[in-house]
């Protein structure tokens, strides 16, 4: 097999992360998320995965990519017809997971990710790759389909500066009003110990955008509402009941230890006005 070289900027690399958590997890007798083509990309990239072998960080991304892709199926449920947007999609397989027949799908990264992307993944009449910056306005123009809209973006604003942060919430709404934003936060613990996570610390890129709570985006937009904000630790019981059990006993140790790198990183549900 020819594996595909890896050209990536520093904050892109990062994706290379969670596309291993789901590789690795798929191997596992008893996953927490089924991802087959995680696999099969990561046997076709020339990359040292080998760095993030045994890291306790790669189930944190597992888990969190398993509750979004949760909220993406309700929405899905509730609007089979609607649109998704991908904000850094990377090479997550979501549309792969979840798809329904009916509903347009974007997938929206930098330039040199989704050159990469395209290696793996083709548009077609319902699903359509954007090269653009999520701060660059120009991309609003190609989601044209109908609403409702749900918008993805994990593990991606933490890396920009909060007035960036700002602005995508602002175009977000202002272009897309009563769109869905999934999210995720960081606390300040976690901005300043990043350089010891056992993931980042393995890679250059770092979060600049810290949020110690999440009830400051409804600040920046009146009208917006926080309809689930979730640690690690303490995931829906719908969603913890269905974890392998290995799992769930390794959350509740979390929930005791109340360790400030895992109470302050938040996956968030918002409804924006």
């Amino acid at each position: 097999m020819t594996e595909r070289g890896v050209h990536l900027g520093t904050v892109q690399e990062t994706l290379l992360i969670p596309l291993y958590g789901r590789a690795v997890e798929n191997r596992k007798p008893q996953p927490a998320l089924r991802d087959p083509r995680a696999e099969d990309i990561v046997a076709s990239i020339d990359y040292d995965f080998a760095r993030f072998d045994n890291l306790p960080s790669l189930v944190g991304t597992v888990l969190r990519t398993s509750l979004f892709d949760r909220w993406v199926a309700d929405f899905l449920t509730s609007h089979p017809t609607g649109t998704v947007v991908e904000i850094g999609v990377g090479l997550n397989t979501r549309h792969e997971r979840l798809d329904n027949g009916q509903a347009h799908w974007f997938d929206l990264d930098l330039p040199d990710v989704i050159d990469l992307r395209r290696t793996f993944f083709t548009d077609s009449p319902r699903r359509t790759m954007i090269a653009a910056s999520v701060t660059d306005e120009a991309w609003t123009d190609a989601v044209k389909s109908p609403g409702p809209y749900f918008f993805s973006a994990e593990a991606v604003l933490p890396f920009l500066s909060e007035a960036q942060v700002r602005h995508v919430v602002d175009l977000i709404a202002g272009r897309f009003p009563g769109s869905l934003l999934a999210l995720d936060t960081a606390g300040p613990g976690i901005i300043d110990t990043q350089d010891q996570h056992d993931a980042l610390g393995k890679v250059e890129a770092r979060m600049q955008w810290t949020c110690a709570d999440p009830a400051e985006l409804t600040m920046w937009r009146p009208g917006a509402r926080i309809l689930a904000s979730q640690r690690l630790s303490a995931l829906p019981p719908r969603m913890y009941d269905e974890l392998p059990a290995a799992y769930r006993e390794m959350l509740a140790g979390l929930a005791e230890q109340r360790l400030p790198q895992v109470e302050e990183y938040r996956l968030n549900l918002v409804q924006l006005p």
